[in-house]
């Protein structure tokens, strides 16, 4: 116990070969320790890292807004960064997860908030070994163990969007979301699905595709609708991302919006102040989801008890110029 102890502690009076075989067994272990050396290197540790396991877009700097905002509010700095990747084999994927707490442990975190990251077994493994609480912002796939987690009323968002447009007199609308499989991108296709129902409108084969909610997935979904032989007059968009891609397609077929198709987009990022003519979208609070899962994550790391371990903030509908009624309305 002795001789590990002068290992965990970077103690020199130890033979290179037992260093070497106590740091392997402890790496097979995923052992992470609780000592933190960032005060000794003379920089302070920023207690909750904020992971993405994709690239950053307007969507990203929403939640960083948030988090960080909120962290500035409670006297604490974030650690920002992308986990895009994991090995292939379940061995590496295991080795990577304890490397990856370990990494944390030691840069001085507290708590980890995860954006559209699809989290390992090994992951969470490893962040409970290592007494790490974990938050996840609008979870892509809603994981089987009881993780915390923060999103948004996607079912109501869906059914707004596409009620907005059955109320211009739209009756032919596609929907265009996310992965099939993503949480967030079933339930806002289930508010589509259920308004649609609701006022008797068919939904057509080929009206629902879906795609990585990316501009480039907007450009070739909606390619693929308005080449339709009898295309929609109207889309909604599962990102303000998608949406912009959308437009991109129907304006490289002479398609004008809103005259000749109406475009709802959902999140209410930049994009959608920005595009052209401004996008009628649904509002996800992504500055607030942040702020919410960073206060989650360090009542979490204080070991305070929570009353919910998912919260759904409120979507709100933004009307804005690229909605209108169909042509001969």
């Amino acid at each position: 116990m002795a001789t590990v102890s002068k290992v965990l502690n970077g103690h020199d009076d130890v033979a290179p070969a037992t260093r070497a075989l106590i740091q392997t067994l402890l790496q097979q272990h995923d052992y992470t320790g609780r000592r933190v050396r960032a005060a000794r290197r003379g920089a302070a540790a920023a207690p909750v890292e904020l992971m993405f396991g994709d690239d950053l877009n307007a969507y990203s700097t929403a939640i960083v807004q948030g988090v960080v905002s909120a962290g500035a509010a409670a006297g604490v700095t974030v650690a920002v960064s992308l986990r895009t990747q994991d090995p292939p084999s379940a061995e590496g994927r295991r080795r990577a997860a304890g490397s990856w707490a370990r990494d944390l442990v030691a840069a001085g975190r507290r708590a980890v908030i995860s954006v559209v990251k699809d989290l390992t077994v090994h992951d969470l493994q490893v962040l409970s070994r290592a007494n790490l609480p974990l938050v996840v912002i609008d979870p892509l796939h809603l994981p089987r163990a009881r993780v915390t987690s923060v999103g948004s009323t996607n079912f109501a968002g869906g059914l707004a969007a596409t009620e907005h447009l059955l109320n211009l007199g739209h009756r032919r609308i596609g929907y265009l979301g996310g992965p099939a499989a993503a949480a967030c991108n079933q339930a806002r296709l289930q508010g589509y699905r259920a308004a649609m129902d609701a006022a008797g409108a068919p939904v057509p084969d080929g009206y629902v595709r879906t795609g990585r909610f990316r501009y480039d997935d907007g450009v070739v979904g909606g390619a693929a609708l308005f080449d339709l032989p009898e295309p929609p007059t109207a889309v909604f968009a599962g990102s303000d991302e998608t949406a912009a891609g959308v437009i991109e397609a129907a304006r490289a077929r002479g398609l004008r919006i809103p005259e000749d198709v109406s475009i709802v987009g959902f999140d209410d990022t930049q994009v959608a102040w920005f595009a052209a003519p401004p996008l009628t979208t649904v509002r996800q609070p992504l500055q607030e989801m942040g702020g919410v899962a960073l206060r989650t994550a360090l009542r979490l790391a204080a070991g305070e008890k929570l009353d919910s371990h998912h919260v759904e903030l409120a979507t709100e509908l933004v009307v804005r110029r690229s909605t209108a009624p169909p042509p001969g309305r």
